[in-house]
C-alpha cells in the first residue's frame, strides 16, 4: 500500500484542526506546504484508501479514549441525528431541495446521517456516517455516473442508513445503553424492530399523532394518552435533562406504560409555554428502568448537535469545495477523525 495517501490525510487533518480561516482546497495544501491543491484533490476524489475502514478507525479511537476518560461513570448513548450542508447548482452528488436544519428552511443541500457516540461526563465524538442519496439520483444512471456514485448503490432511508451505521458499530463490539433519535428515527419501525431484536435499549422522539396500545382493545395517540392520563398535574416531575448552554435544562417529565412490559411512553412538557414531547421507550429485561434513567437518556442526545457546530465551525466540515460521493464521503471521515482527536484530549480535563 501506498504511503502518501496516509501522509496526505495527516496533513489534511491537521489543516482541519488549524487556525486557517476556512477550510478548503486551496487554504488546505497550503497550510500542508504544497504549491497547488493538487494532492488535496488526489486524496478525496482518486487516491486509493479504503474509507470504510478508515472510518472504522475513528470510531474505534474515539470509542476507546472516551471510554479510558470516562471509565465506570455515567451513561453510554449512541445518538442517530442527521446533518445539512447547503450547496449551489444540480451535480453535487445527493443535492437536493429538501428541509435542512443548518439554514433552517428548505434549501438546495446534502444530508448525512451521523451516529454520536456520548459518554455521560466525559465527551462526545462522532463515529459514523452516511450520506442520504435521493432515489431519483441512484435510479438515474446518467445522473448517477456523474456524481461518482456506486453502481451498486440502493436506496436507504434515513432510519435504514442509521441501521447500516449502528450494525458497523455493533460489529466493534460497541455496547450502548440506550439508542437515542429524533422523529425521523422513531417513526422508523424497522429501524426499532432491528434495536429490539438486539436486544438494545432505545429512547427515541414520535410525533403527537404516533399510536399505542396501552391496554387490549386501547390505543391512543400520544397526545391522547398525555390528555387522558396526565390530568391534573399530578403525575408531573420537575427533572433536569442535562446542563446545556444556558444552564440546567428543566422540564416537567411523566411515563406511561403500555400493554408491553418493556415499552413506555416518555412525556416531556416545557414548564412555560405547555408544549409536549414524546419519547418512545424500549428497555429490555435485565436492564435497569427508572423514570430519571430515561430522563437522562433523552437529555443525552443533545450533544449530536453540538458535534455537528463543532465539527463545521472549528473544523471545516461544511467548507469543503468537492461534490463526487467519495469525496464527500472522505472528507466527512477526515472531519470525524479531527473532531475525535480534540474530544479524546479533553475528555481527562472535563473535571478539572
Amino acid at each position: 500500500m501506498r504511503v502518501e495517501p496516509w501522509l496526505q490525510a495527516g496533513k489534511y487533518a491537521g489543516a482541519l484542526m488549524s487556525q486557517i480561516p476556512r477550510r478548503n482546497g486551496w487554504t488546505i495544501a497550503e497550510h500542508a506546504g504544497d504549491r497547488t491543491p493538487d494532492k488535496t484533490q488526489r486524496l478525496l476524489n482518486r487516491a486509493v484508501w479504503d474509507t470504510a475502514a478508515a472510518m472504522g478507525v475513528v470510531r474505534r479511537f474515539a470509542v476507546a479514549g472516551l471510554d479510558q476518560a470516562a471509565g465506570r461513570r455515567g451513561l453510554v448513548i449512541g445518538a442517530v441525528d442527521e446533518t445539512g450542508q447547503v450547496k449551489q447548482g444540480e451535480r453535487t452528488a445527493g443535492v437536493k431541495r429538501h428541509y435542512l436544519g443548518c439554514a433552517g428552511k428548505v434549501a438546495n443541500g446534502i444530508t448525512t446521517v451521523h451516529l454520536a457516540y456520548v459518554r455521560e461526563r466525559a465527551g462526545h465524538a462522532l463515529i459514523g456516517a452516511r450520506q442520504w442519496l435521493p432515489a431519483e439520483h441512484i435510479s438515474d444512471p446518467v445522473k448517477a455516473q456523474d456524481m461518482g456514485l456506486p453502481g451498486d448503490l440502493a436506496f436507504r432511508t434515513k432510519g435504514q442508513l442509521a441501521i447500516d451505521i449502528l450494525t458497523e458499530a455493533f460489529a466493534d463490539g460497541i455496547w450502548l445503553d440506550f439508542v437515542c433519535g429524533d422523529e425521523v428515527y422513531g417513526s422508523c419501525t424497522q429501524l426499532r424492530e432491528f434495536l429490539e431484536a438486539r436486544g438494545q435499549a432505545y429512547v427515541l422522539r414520535v410525533p403527537s399523532n404516533y399510536h399505542l396500545a396501552l391496554a387490549r382493545g386501547v390505543r391512543l395517540t400520544c397526545k391522547q394518552a398525555a390528555t387522558r392520563l396526565l390530568a391534573g398535574g399530578r403525575r408531573w416531575e420537575i427533572r433536569s435533562a442535562g446542563k446545556g448552554s444556558k444552564g440546567q435544562r428543566w422540564h416537567a417529565w411523566s411515563w406511561i406504560a403500555t400493554i408491553s412490559p418493556r415499552h413506555y411512553l416518555l412525556i416531556r412538557r416545557h414548564r412555560t409555554t405547555g408544549e409536549l414531547a414524546f419519547c418512545y421507550c424500549y428497555v429490555p429485561e435485565g436492564q435497569a428502568l427508572s423514570l430519571s434513567r430515561l430522563i437522562r437518556a433523552a437529555g443525552l442526545r443533545w450533544p449530536a448537535g453540538e458535534n455537528f457546530q463543532f465539527s463545521k465551525d472549528c473544523f471545516g466540515a461544511g467548507q469543503s469545495q468537492v461534490r463526487l460521493h467519495t469525496a464527500i464521503a472522505r472528507h466527512t471521515v477526515l472531519v470525524m477523525a479531527a473532531l475525535a482527536i480534540c474530544a479524546v484530549t479533553a475528555a481527562p480535563l472535563l473535571d478539572e
